[in-house]
């Protein structure tokens, strides 16, 4: 079968900016395009099933709820804009330069991110198709290289969000799925993350996650509805999609390869 038949990589964009490196295997997904004009290069999460208006809440996820509903890739691949999973090497320069890290306290935050402004290089970096095969060959999944946190990740969250969050999201596992508790508890007590709900799963393990993830966001929506958020706290269940794909991975005891992030800084704006 075609490689590119079976494997999709899609970049979720919150609206339509140019980039110039992607290649055939990444698919730009206008997540939250919710009946704006169409543009040209980019997939909306607006048509068949979709929940894109509700992108303000869900950020990223209203793309990956698209994908999910209304594809049928073999391997799924999930990333942003501006952050792409890669298998080079740091350069030594930037090696060096991340030594700058430690004195301005920024190393756990950057801890597994290629932090540049250069597009002409790194974008010649992204993970390829070749390279996602031949891991996917050994392992079932890749993520990226899991954030280090200052605190647990009940504290971390508990400090920049609402600690009553948590709970609820506790009494719905115990609720839908109760299996899931000693790796929600393991997970919340530790101090690392996958970040930015990003990944490449195989279809099966694609829908199983999707289907067990958003089960829990829409009855936690239902519960606490998303307009109670305001402002950085407004994409509640992007912060909390983080957390469960996290404590997903850690309950299925899932095989795999964890990848640094190139993080394109000039595309932020």
């Amino acid at each position: 079968m075609n490689v590119k038949k079976r494997l999709k990589i899609y970049s979720f964009f919150y609206k339509p900016i140019k980039v110039n490196f992607l290649n055939d295997l990444y698919i730009p997904v206008w997540a939250g395009k919710n009946n704006r004009n169409e543009v040209e290069g980019f997939c909306g999460d607006d048509s068949g099933d979709h929940i894109s208006a509700k992108n303000n809440n869900y950020s990223e996820l209203t793309g990956l709820y698209w994908v999910w509903k209304n594809t049928q890739t073999e391997i799924v691949g999930s990333c942003h804009y501006r952050r792409y999973f890669t298998t080079a090497k740091e350069p030594l320069i930037y090696r060096i330069k991340r030594l700058l890290y430690f004195p301005a306290n920024l190393w756990k935050k950057r801890y597994g991110l290629i932090y540049t402004a250069n597009t002409n290089y790194w974008g010649k970096q992204l993970l390829k198709e070749n390279d996602t095969l031949k891991i996917l060959e050994q392992y079932e999944a890749i993520f990226p290289v899991r954030r280090r946190l200052r605190q647990t990740i009940k504290q971390h969250y508990s400090k920049y969000h609402s600690a009553d969050d948590l709970i609820l999201l506790e009494n719905i596992l115990k609720e839908k799925s109760p299996e899931f508790i000693p790796a929600f508890y393991k997970v919340l007590n530790q101090n690392r993350l996958f970040a930015n709900n990003m990944f490449v799963l195989k279809r099966d393990d694609f829908e199983e996650l999707m289907e067990w993830l958003f089960d829990i966001l829409l009855k936690f929506e239902n519960r606490v509805p998303g307009e109670n958020y305001k402002g950085y706290q407004e994409r509640i269940f992007g912060f909390l999609s983080e957390r469960l794909i996290t404590v997903w991975v850690e309950h299925k005891k899932l095989k795999y390869k964890e990848l640094p992030l190139i993080y394109f800084k000039k595309l932020k704006k």
